[in-house]
Protein backbone atom coordinates (compact mmCIF):
# COMPACT_ATOMS: atom_id res chain seq x y z
CA UNK A 1 0.00 0.00 0.00
CA UNK A 2 1.31 3.37 -0.65
CA UNK A 3 1.79 5.93 2.35
CA UNK A 4 0.04 8.39 0.31
CA UNK A 5 -3.05 6.32 -0.54
CA UNK A 6 -4.07 3.32 1.15
CA UNK A 7 -7.48 3.39 0.22
CA UNK A 8 -6.31 3.27 -3.38
CA UNK A 9 -4.47 0.06 -3.37
CA UNK A 10 -7.06 -2.18 -1.59
CA UNK A 11 -6.74 -5.40 -2.53
CA UNK A 12 -8.65 -7.58 -0.07
CA UNK A 13 -8.48 -7.16 2.96
CA UNK A 14 -10.25 -3.13 4.23
CA UNK A 15 -8.62 -1.09 5.26
CA UNK A 16 -8.89 1.12 8.04
CA UNK A 17 -10.32 4.47 7.40
CA UNK A 18 -9.49 7.55 9.50
CA UNK A 19 -12.54 8.45 10.43
CA UNK A 20 -14.67 6.82 13.07
CA UNK A 21 -18.03 7.43 11.61
CA UNK A 22 -16.59 6.33 8.69
CA UNK A 23 -15.98 2.54 9.56
CA UNK A 24 -18.81 2.51 11.66
CA UNK A 25 -21.03 3.13 8.42
CA UNK A 26 -19.26 1.26 6.28
CA UNK A 27 -19.63 -2.31 9.03
CA UNK A 28 -23.24 -0.85 9.13
CA UNK A 29 -23.86 -1.15 5.74
CA UNK A 30 -21.91 -4.16 4.90
CA UNK A 31 -23.73 -5.87 8.13
CA UNK A 32 -27.14 -4.29 7.17
CA UNK A 33 -26.46 -6.50 3.88
CA UNK A 34 -25.57 -9.32 6.05
CA UNK A 35 -29.19 -9.46 7.19
CA UNK A 36 -31.01 -8.09 4.66
CA UNK A 37 -29.66 -11.11 2.63
CA UNK A 38 -31.47 -13.68 4.65
CA UNK A 39 -34.86 -11.86 5.82
CA UNK A 40 -35.46 -11.15 1.74
CA UNK A 41 -37.45 -14.21 1.35
CA UNK A 42 -39.68 -13.37 4.23
CA UNK A 43 -40.20 -10.05 2.52
CA UNK A 44 -38.61 -7.87 5.50
CA UNK A 45 -36.06 -5.78 6.07
CA UNK A 46 -34.11 -5.50 8.93
CA UNK A 47 -34.89 -1.77 9.92
CA UNK A 48 -38.49 -3.20 9.62
CA UNK A 49 -37.58 -6.63 11.79
CA UNK A 50 -35.75 -4.29 14.47
CA UNK A 51 -38.81 -2.17 14.77
CA UNK A 52 -41.41 -5.48 15.03
CA UNK A 53 -38.38 -7.05 17.62
CA UNK A 54 -38.32 -3.22 19.79
CA UNK A 55 -42.54 -3.41 20.01
CA UNK A 56 -42.55 -6.95 20.92
CA UNK A 57 -39.93 -5.95 23.91
CA UNK A 58 -41.38 -2.94 25.22
CA UNK A 59 -45.04 -3.16 24.50
CA UNK A 60 -47.11 -0.09 23.81
CA UNK A 61 -44.60 2.94 23.43
CA UNK A 62 -44.88 6.78 22.66
CA UNK A 63 -43.59 7.03 19.15
CA UNK A 64 -40.68 9.70 20.32
CA UNK A 65 -39.25 7.20 22.89
CA UNK A 66 -39.46 4.49 20.37
CA UNK A 67 -37.05 6.68 18.38
CA UNK A 68 -34.57 7.60 20.91
CA UNK A 69 -34.56 3.96 21.85
CA UNK A 70 -33.46 3.07 18.18
CA UNK A 71 -31.56 6.43 17.54
CA UNK A 72 -34.17 6.85 14.52
CA UNK A 73 -34.90 10.50 13.90
CA UNK A 74 -38.68 11.32 13.52
CA UNK A 75 -39.26 11.22 9.91
CA UNK A 76 -37.12 8.00 9.13
CA UNK A 77 -39.35 6.25 11.94
CA UNK A 78 -42.04 8.15 10.64
CA UNK A 79 -41.40 6.46 7.03
CA UNK A 80 -40.88 2.69 8.41
CA UNK A 81 -43.91 2.97 11.08
CA UNK A 82 -46.02 3.83 7.69
CA UNK A 83 -45.28 0.96 5.94
CA UNK A 84 -45.84 -1.35 9.14
CA UNK A 85 -48.82 0.03 9.67
CA UNK A 86 -49.93 -0.35 6.10
CA UNK A 87 -48.81 -3.94 6.10
CA UNK A 88 -50.61 -4.79 9.27
CA UNK A 89 -48.13 -5.21 12.07
CA UNK A 90 -48.50 -2.43 14.10
CA UNK A 91 -50.91 0.28 15.33
CA UNK A 92 -50.90 3.79 16.48
CA UNK A 93 -53.21 5.72 18.67
CA UNK A 94 -53.25 8.98 20.17
CA UNK A 95 -51.92 9.30 23.95
CA UNK A 96 -54.04 11.10 26.79
CA UNK A 97 -52.10 14.35 25.07
CA UNK A 98 -52.61 14.13 21.21
CA UNK A 99 -49.82 15.35 20.60
CA UNK A 100 -48.46 11.78 21.60
CA UNK A 101 -48.85 8.64 19.22
CA UNK A 102 -48.58 5.14 20.69
CA UNK A 103 -47.62 2.49 19.03
CA UNK A 104 -47.90 -1.42 19.33
CA UNK A 105 -47.30 -4.38 17.92
CA UNK A 106 -50.35 -5.98 15.92
CA UNK A 107 -51.19 -9.26 16.19
CA UNK A 108 -50.15 -10.14 12.71
CA UNK A 109 -46.94 -8.34 13.63
CA UNK A 110 -46.02 -10.71 15.61
CA UNK A 111 -46.42 -13.14 13.64
CA UNK A 112 -44.11 -11.63 11.10
CA UNK A 113 -41.94 -11.04 13.70
CA UNK A 114 -42.03 -15.41 14.69
CA UNK A 115 -42.35 -16.48 10.94
CA UNK A 116 -38.88 -14.18 10.31
CA UNK A 117 -37.00 -15.26 13.67
CA UNK A 118 -35.35 -17.82 11.86
CA UNK A 119 -34.00 -16.07 9.12
CA UNK A 120 -32.54 -12.98 11.84
CA UNK A 121 -31.28 -16.30 13.66
CA UNK A 122 -29.47 -17.59 10.85
CA UNK A 123 -27.58 -14.10 10.17
CA UNK A 124 -27.01 -13.89 13.82
CA UNK A 125 -25.50 -17.20 14.08
CA UNK A 126 -23.16 -15.97 11.16
CA UNK A 127 -22.29 -13.03 13.03
CA UNK A 128 -21.04 -15.06 16.38
CA UNK A 129 -19.16 -17.64 14.19
CA UNK A 130 -17.36 -15.25 12.44
CA UNK A 131 -16.49 -13.27 15.99
CA UNK A 132 -17.03 -15.47 18.35
CA UNK A 133 -19.18 -15.23 22.03
CA UNK A 134 -17.13 -13.12 23.40
CA UNK A 135 -16.28 -10.33 21.26
CA UNK A 136 -19.88 -10.58 19.97
CA UNK A 137 -20.56 -9.52 23.89
CA UNK A 138 -18.09 -6.80 23.85
CA UNK A 139 -19.19 -5.51 20.41
CA UNK A 140 -23.06 -4.98 22.01
CA UNK A 141 -21.09 -2.93 24.68
CA UNK A 142 -19.03 -0.98 22.62
CA UNK A 143 -21.80 0.03 20.42
CA UNK A 144 -24.19 0.98 23.25
CA UNK A 145 -21.35 2.82 24.58
CA UNK A 146 -21.12 4.57 21.34
CA UNK A 147 -24.68 5.54 20.85
CA UNK A 148 -24.86 6.62 24.20
CA UNK A 149 -21.94 9.05 23.30
CA UNK A 150 -23.01 10.46 20.57
CA UNK A 151 -26.88 10.85 21.42
CA UNK A 152 -25.66 12.64 24.80
CA UNK A 153 -25.96 16.32 23.12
Amino acid sequence: MSAQNPVADFQGSLPTLPCTCANLRRAARAVTRLYNGQLRSDDIEITQFTLLMALDQTGEIPQGKLGKLLALDSTTLTRVLALLKKRGWIQEKEGEDRRIRLVRLTSAGRAKLQHSAPHWKRAQARMQGALGEDTMRQLTGVLAQVTAMAADP
